[in-house]
């Protein structure tokens, strides 16, 4: 199912992931306000839609929380790992499967470790993966920019996160879009 990447993401299949958001690691983070910024309006889409929300931690007892404003948003607990893709955690695979959902919204830190690792497990379990290039990043840039050439020729689909958005609400006389203009300003 790795060509799934190109279907058009619909609110009924699709859930988030944000990778790792963490208060000891988000300081070093190349481009951290704008990932934010990305993070918080993936947030109030997963609200407007009632899409599923999937965090994640690496190592909390090292690297620390969850940023705890974008949790609250979130509304659900973190799973912690120490397996670099969130495919290795088994409490995260059991949380996505109860979704039933089969496309990802991935967002998080860093791009080119566990962003990376997590879209390759997602892949070789069938799912359609979108990674949105502005709310993922590494303490480099450049390895940034290798984490997503390599997600994209793995079968990712590299987009953003309004792109994403508006794929998503479809339309733009609904209610769900209209909660989400103050986010897109």
């Amino acid at each position: 199912m790795k060509g799934a990447a190109a279907e058009t993401l619909r609110p009924e299949a699709a859930a988030i992931v944000i990778v790792d958001i963490q208060e000891k690691l988000l300081p070093v983070i190349a481009g951290r306000e704008a990932i934010l910024a990305g993070c918080r309006t993936l947030l109030h889409l997963a609200s407007a839609l009632e899409l599923p929300v999937l965090l994640t931690t690496q190592y909390r007892k090292g690297l620390g929380p969850f940023l705890p404003e974008l949790a609250e948003l979130a509304g659900v607990e973190p799973v912690d790992k120490v397996a670099f893709s969130c495919f290795g955690s088994e409490a995260f695979r059991t949380q996505l499967g109860e979704t039933g959902r089969k496309q990802l919204l991935v967002a998080g830190i860093e791009s080119h470790i566990c962003v990376t690792q997590t879209a390759l497990g997602a892949l070789d379990a069938g799912f359609s993966v979108h990674v949105l290039a502005d709310a993922v990043g590494s303490r480099l840039e450049e390895n940034h920019r290798i984490g997503l050439g390599r997600m994209e020729r793995a079968g990712a689909l590299i987009s953003s996160v309004e792109m994403a958005a508006y794929e998503l609400l479809g339309r733009a006389d609904s209610p769900a879009f209209k909660s989400m203009l103050p986010h897109f300003r």
